[in-house]
């Protein structure tokens, strides 16, 4: 018989024992620029070794569709890393795993929508990027240094992850 998760939609509730959801979502925390600007402030709790610094990347993510074969999680042990949609028009999927002895415990599956960006936090398992339905880009804001900063865990067998 095939593991199988339900995809459920990505709340910042269901997601804060992993990160942190990043999106513009009820009034501004202030106005700025001459009152031209809504600024929704410090959405996410950044963190990164000190032996390195945080930078900006884009990452282009093929599509993938549901029901889709989760086979590997990855986690990322010297700093957070946040992934904030650019102009993508579809969802994509989240998947992350609390730590059970050093390998991912059972996952959970978010659907994300485009207006939402989210921020995984150190050393949590996750699924790789995932957009559905159509190419997405993201800028992805995550620790660059010399050392290594991925783990990977294959599955023994794999999960289904269905919509609802």
């Amino acid at each position: 018989m095939t593991r199988q998760i339900t995809a459920q939609p990505l709340t910042p509730e269901r997601f804060a024992p992993f990160g942190d959801v990043i999106e513009a979502s009820g009034e501004p925390s202030m106005m700025i620029n001459n009152g031209m600007c809504g600024r929704y402030h410090d959405l996410a709790q950044l963190d990164f070794h000190a032996q390195g610094r945080a930078g900006i990347s884009i990452f282009e993510g093929k599509p993938y569709s549901l029901p889709h074969s989760l086979t590997l999680l990855e986690r990322h042990p010297r700093g957070s890393q946040a992934f904030l949609p650019m102009a993508n028009r579809q969802p994509y999927l989240v998947i992350v795993a609390a730590d059970r002895n050093g390998v991912p415990a059972t996952p959970i599956a978010l659907i994300a929508s485009p207006r939402q960006g989210i921020n995984i936090h150190r050393g949590v398992w996750h699924g790789v990027l995932t957009p559905l339905q159509e190419t997405a880009c993201f800028a992805v804001v995550d620790w660059i240094g010399s050392a290594d900063n991925l783990e990977e865990h294959t599955l023994a067998e794999p999960w289904l992850v269905v919509g609802e």
